[in-house]
Parts: structure tokens; sequence; C-alpha cells
């Protein structure tokens, strides 16, 4: 009885841009049997590797990894970026991770599609190197792009991976990649970079501010920070008041009415404006203040404010607040 050799498996990083598609098609050229996982935060989602395993049918797991991420972003090891980005940590918690379903659905190493020298803080040697070490999957992570210009793998001493026909690309041009496209016939790919909240000047700013007044805070109070404009009134008390009409169906997604405020102008267009984890009079009052200023109210006289907070639900008059007399408490 002749037993066929089993087939060798890999388990890639996919963020759905055009080197972790090539990185996974690379492998899939040699016969390896390629899959995809991805991790969603409210930092990041899995929108784009989503849209990469429909156009390349490689089959994609998503995980949310929200808590362990949380407790790296507090302290990550190697510090942040430009703004709140752990880079590094980032990447190293990701394989940490990934080599966990690797031993638990039997793949034979990791791999993604990371080139040397294409960003200049974390994708040099010695941070592809730090992520290697700190995941705790050392010389089982494959760069199929770039690995001739690394260490072999392990799979590569193994033989599982053929080193002679995987890629030396290097650098921050495009070109090598592009033309690599063109050969599997992809096309249809996303433009690189913007995926990560984290890199964000407005969004690092509100997230400090928040990890500085809470302990703990939860996903809702994390998906809140990418909507409206944010006002802290004092070290327990924060309002989001929203900017537009999309912005305030945002914002009412994350609603709670067992622990959040709602305030809305009567009789005006105008902003929903929220409280959340509060139920204070002499908050609401502010905020509803702060809210007509936002609105359409002519603001010469008090207008009528609904309420709908945890202890019921009322309509108050106030006098608008400009948003000039605001802009010191917006973070």
């Amino acid at each position: 009885m002749n037993l066929q050799p089993s087939k060798i498996r890999a388990l890639g990083l996919c963020s759905g841009g055009l080197d972790s598609i090539l990185a996974a098609l690379v492998l899939r050229r040699q016969g390896i049997d390629v899959e995809w996982v991805t991790f969603e935060t409210p930092f990041f989602s899995a929108q784009k590797a989503s849209q990469a395993a429909r156009i390349t049918g490689i089959p994609l797991s998503i995980k949310n990894i929200t808590a362990s991420y949380l407790e790296m972003l507090k302290n990550p090891p190697c510090g942040y970026g430009q703004n709140m980005n752990p880079c590094m940590d980032c990447h190293a918690l990701m394989f940490r991770h990934a080599g966990e379903i690797m031993k638990d659905k039997g793949f034979d190493f990791l791999f993604s599609g990371e080139v040397v020298g294409q960003r200049p803080m974390s994708q040099t040697k010695s941070s592809l190197r730090y992520v290697e070490k700190h995941s705790g999957f050392d010389g089982l992570i494959l760069r199929p792009l770039c690995a001739k210009r690394l260490p072999e793998t392990i799979p590569e001493r193994k033989g599982l991976v053929k080193r002679e026909v995987l890629l030396n690309i290097s650098g921050r041009s495009r070109k090598p990649q592009i033309d690599l496209a063109i050969k599997f016939g992809i096309t249809d790919y996303p433009a690189p970079g913007g995926g990560c909240l984290l890199t964000d000047k407005i969004f690092s700013v509100r997230l400090k501010d928040l990890f500085n007044h809470k302990e703990t805070c939860s996903e809702t109070e994390l998906h809140l920070l990418k909507h409206g404009r944010h006002f802290r009134l004092n070290e327990n008390i924060k309002i989001i008041v929203g900017r537009t009409q999309k912005d305030n169906e945002n914002i009412l997604k994350f609603y709670n009415p067992a622990t959040d405020t709602m305030i809305k102008v009567k009789n005006f267009p105008g902003p929903i404006t929220l409280i959340p984890h509060a139920d204070n009079k002499e908050a609401i009052v502010t905020a509803a203040s702060i809210c007509a200023g936002y609105s359409k109210s002519k603001g010469t006289t008090p207008v009528d404010v609904s309420i709908k907070a945890p202890s019921g639900q009322e309509i108050i008059k106030v006098q608008e607040i400009p948003p000039s007399d605001v802009r010191h408490l917006m973070i």
C-alpha cells in the first residue's frame, strides 16, 4: 500500500493588501496548501482581508484579539511610533496568536507579506528579527517576498519550501509587486497603508485621553473614538457630539440606554450628543447646551432639548453654548 506524502500547509497573516496576496500565491505556486488568518480589534478590521480571500479563493479565518491587544497597547515593550501605533509589538502579538492556531490546526509554518525596507521602522531586518524572537515561533516565520534577503527558516532547511524560487524584493518601490501581480493575474487590490487607526493623530489623542481617565475600557468605548467631536467636561465625564447625519447614526449604534445619556435638540436639526456612563444633572445641562450650540437653532432664546438618561426621560430648556466657547474642552 502506497501512502501519499502529507500536504505541506502554511498559515499566513493577511492584511488584505497586495503583499499579503502575493506572499500566499508565491507559496501556492510551489504546491503548498495556504490559508490565512486576520485579526480584528476596534483599531483595524478584517474588511480588506475578506476581499482578498474572495479574490484568491484562499480560506480565511477571522479572530478578535481586542483583550490581548489592549494589554499590549497600554505598555508596548518597543514603545509607539509617531502616534499610538506599536507596530513591532503588534506584529509579534499577531504572530503569537497565529502560531497557536498553527499548532492547533497542524500547519507546518507561518508566513506574511512583509518586505525588508518597505517601512523604515517596522520592516527593517532588525525589527523583523525582533518580531520573530518575541512571537514565540522563532524560525517558523517565512517572508516569501524577501526571503532571500533573510536567514534561512526552518521550513526552508527542512525542504518544505524551495528557497530558490522565493523572492528577494526590498525597499519601498512597489514596481516588483505590481509586475508580479500582473503575472498572477491579480488586478483588484487595495492601495497600500491606511488600515490602522493607531497611526491617526486625532484618534491617538482620544485614545490617550481614554487610557488616562479609565483603568479599563470596553470595545464600545474604543469604537466611539472614531465618531463625532469629543469633549472632556471633567475627570469623569466626556461627551460625544455628532458632526453629520452619518456620525449621528454611528454614535447611536453604540448607545447603551442602561448606562448612557443621549441628548437631542427638539424642533431644530442638529447633532446627537452622547454622555457615556454618566447620568449627572450638571453634566447633562452642560452637554445639552453644547449640543444646542451645534444645532441649527437661532441661539437667541432657550431651546427644548430631549434627554434620555438611565434614570428616565425629560425635556429641558437650555441656552446654547457657542462652539467657540467650548473649543478648549475638545479632545
